[in-house]
């Protein structure tokens, strides 16, 4: 089998799901190219297993109408069975390209259904997202087929790396610095719980307003900024408690990185934990905007390292029975078939 895959995406829990399908795909066989932005800090977690090509996309501009001549050039030498585009803009870009099976992977709830002219069937990653694009009218094919992780235990990083006493109760917060991830929330929820120290992992246009809050609270002993990670592991490794203080949360793949680095987690009940989390079960769940009910999240799961272990069975078994690489990957490849048929 043989997949063409088009990213256009950044750096982010989507980019890193990406990156393990890929390599999942590459354990089970496929044949795999794949199109992405130049300068990717992950495009080396995939050249083992696919041959990788780089090209930017916009709207209007000549390097858009000679990006779709390689295209064109690409699939006539490699014949794919699949071509897959992942989200918005690689959507856009898909080729009208009758050979193989036009499949689009969407990451969040779309707006409208123009970006998928030439595309025969939507993976949507929860059974709502599917629910919504049938309401905006899409009469083709939807497949809902979740994320999975690859991360698991690892060595954690040393804590005086993060200037960080080795003692301390440590609340690890990680993705995309934007406005719907609830990072100010994370961090004011901190300001109310003593002693407990927050890393966040990641990067993003929102950074310099949480840093600015971090210093109005006077927090600066007590929150720490790595910056982006291309592997986050060691950092949750080290930490005590995940959190996702998501206003809106499709399915990011930041739903199951806590659970496989074996953390007990703390989530907003956004759409895509609140499908994927029982309360109390592998996870707390906290309403979306309620700065003083994670503080008790935490300071609960801060108080009681029982509940801790309790969560933290409880999210591996989550994995292992619903969301298994093998069980997304065999989804994946049970659509992928109608391409080569």
């Amino acid at each position: 089998m043989k997949v063409m895959h088009i990213h256009f995406g950044k750096e982010g829990g989507a980019e890193r799901f990406f990156v393990n399908l890929i390599n999942a795909l590459y354990d089970r066989g496929v044949e795999q190219r794949v199109l992405i932005r130049p300068d990717r800090s992950w495009r080396k977690d995939i050249e083992g297993s696919a041959t990788v090509y780089e090209g930017i996309f916009r709207r209007i501009s000549l390097s858009r109408f000679l990006l779709h001549w390689r295209m064109r050039r690409i699939l006539r030498e490699f014949r794919p069975d699949v071509i897959m585009a992942w989200q918005l803009r690689a959507s856009r870009f898909m080729p009208a390209y009758k050979g193989a099976l036009r499949i689009s992977r969407l990451g969040d709830y779309p707006e409208h259904l123009g970006y998928y002219t030439n595309v025969e069937t939507l993976v949507c990653i929860t059974p709502d997202m599917a629910a919504k694009v049938r309401e905006l009218g899409w009469k083709r094919g939807i497949e809902v087929i979740a994320n999975f992780t690859r991360a698991i235990p690892v060595a954690p990083i040393a804590r005086d790396e993060m200037q960080t006493p080795a003692d301390a109760f440590v609340v690890v917060g990680m993705g995309r610095f934007v406005r719907r991830k609830g990072f100010d929330g994370l961090i004011r929820a901190i300001e109310k719980v003593d002693g407990a120290h927050l890393w966040l992992v990641g990067d993003g246009p929102e950074r310099e307003r949480l840093e600015g809050l971090t210093d109005e609270l006077g927090l600066r002993d007590r929150v720490r900024f790595t910056g982006w990670q291309t592997n986050a592991y060691g950092y949750l490794a080290a930490g005590d408690v995940f959190v996702i203080n998501s206003s809106h949360e499709p399915l990011g793949n930041v739903c199951f990185e806590g659970w496989g680095a074996g953390k007990a987690t703390i989530s907003s009940r956004a759409e895509g934990p609140s499908w994927v989390m029982t309360d109390e079960v592998d996870a707390l769940m906290v309403d979306r905007g309620d700065d003083d009910g994670l503080a008790n999240a935490i300071r609960r799961l801060r108080d009681d390292p029982e509940l801790r272990e309790r969560l933290s069975v409880g999210g591996r078994e989550t994995l292992r029975t619903r969301f298994s690489e093998q069980a997304i990957t065999d989804a994946y490849l049970e659509l992928f078939s109608r391409g080569a048929e």
